[in-house]
């Protein structure tokens, strides 16, 4: 595990560390490195704020209702936190990706 990460709970292969926290309308933070196979939560879960997924490394893969959107590397997308949703590496190699949660 890299210094300063942590796996939060349901998620598999999954490491996160919060960047900063709010500042205006965004909530927080965080920077994820999800291996081979990785990503969660398990279960698809809701909230109340959404989340700009930003993709430095690789491509992810998001589970949203019956729905699923890639995000290439260098790309970002918005994901509506009443809409189910999870997300995992949809390579065969790490993805490393910038989460923002925002009101």
């Amino acid at each position: 595990m890299r210094d300063g990460f942590m796996t939060p709970p349901k998620h598999v292969n999954f490491e996160a560390k919060k960047l900063f926290g709010e500042m205006g309308r965004i909530i927080d933070g965080s920077i994820a490195y999800i291996h081979l196979k990785g990503g969660g939560p398990t279960e698809p879960h809701t909230h109340g704020h959404d989340h700009l997924f930003i993709v430095v490394k690789g491509e992810a893969k998001v589970l949203l209702g019956d729905e699923e959107v890639l995000i290439p590397e260098n790309e970002a997308y918005l994901v509506k936190g009443t809409i189910p949703h999870s997300v995992w590496s949809a390579r065969d190699e790490e993805t490393v990706m910038i989460g923002i949660s925002v009101r």
